[in-house]
């Protein structure tokens, strides 16, 4: 199953990074784990100075923006084998 983790403190970016992230799995019609990050030492130990970030099993996807429902679509049907 793929893991998409937005790491980010709860602003208003982070909540439609995560949104949108909800809708392109929703879009897709696939099976995935979205999940918050929201802790300031997990997201630090993790390398991201700028939040909102996403990653995508386990690989950090973006950093400091947001992708749009299109973008992050397309960064899950490139990462399927």
């Amino acid at each position: 199953m793929t893991k998409i983790e937005v790491l980010g403190t709860g602003c208003a970016k982070c909540k439609r990074l995560f949104a949108n992230a909800e809708q392109a799995v929703k879009d897709l019609k696939i099976t995935a784990d979205v999940v918050k990050v929201d802790d300031i030492a997990e997201i630090v130990g993790r390398g991201i100075m700028i939040p909102p970030a996403l990653f995508i099993d386990g690989e950090v996807q973006a950093e400091g923006r947001i992708p749009d429902v299109n973008e992050i679509r397309k960064m899950l049907t490139e990462k399927k084998p």
